[in-house]
C-alpha cells in the first residue's frame, strides 16, 4: 500500500515557530552581508555579533555588537547599515542595536572562514 502524509503541525507545533526559525536564520544571513569597510570579512564571521534576541511575537529585534577596535573611524556606518538591514527583514517592526565592548574583541571570536580568508589559518 502506497500511503501519502502530509505534514500537518499537530496541536503543540505552533506554525509561528516554523516562522520565527526563519526570520532567525534570515537575521543571520543578513548580518553576514554587513561589512567592516576596513576587513574584507561581515561582521557575523569576524564575531562582532554578541547576541541576538528576537522576542516573542517575532517583531522585535534585539542585537549586541562589538568592534574589532574601540575607536574604529567606521562603527556609526557599521551601525546603521545593521539596523537598517535588519529592520527590512519582513516581520520586524522594531530593532535595537547596541554597541558593547565587554567582552573585549579578540580573533579568537572569529570563524574558521573567517581566519581563513585573512590569512590567519
Amino acid at each position: 500500500m502506497n500511503e501519502q502524509t502530509n505534514h500537518i503541525p499537530a496541536a503543540g507545533q505552533d506554525a509561528g515557530a516554523d516562522r520565527r526559525l526563519r526570520t532567525e536564520e534570515r537575521i543571520i544571513e543578513v548580518l553576514r552581508t554587513v561589512y567592516d569597510p576596513e576587513i574584507p570579512v561581515n561582521i557575523y564571521d569576524l564575531g562582532l555579533i554578541y547576541r541576538i534576541e528576537l522576542d516573542e511575537p517575532g517583531t522585535a529585534l534585539a542585537v549586541d555588537m562589538t568592534l574589532t577596535a574601540p575607536s574604529c573611524p567606521a562603527a556609526d556606518f557599521i551601525m546603521e547599515d545593521v539596523r537598517q538591514k535588519l529592520e527590512a527583514i519582513d516581520g520586524i517592526q522594531h530593532v535595537d542595536v547596541q554597541l558593547v565592548f565587554e567582552p573585549e574583541w579578540s580573533q579568537d571570536m572569529m570563524s574558521e572562514e573567517a581566519r581563513l580568508e585573512l590569512g590567519l589559518m
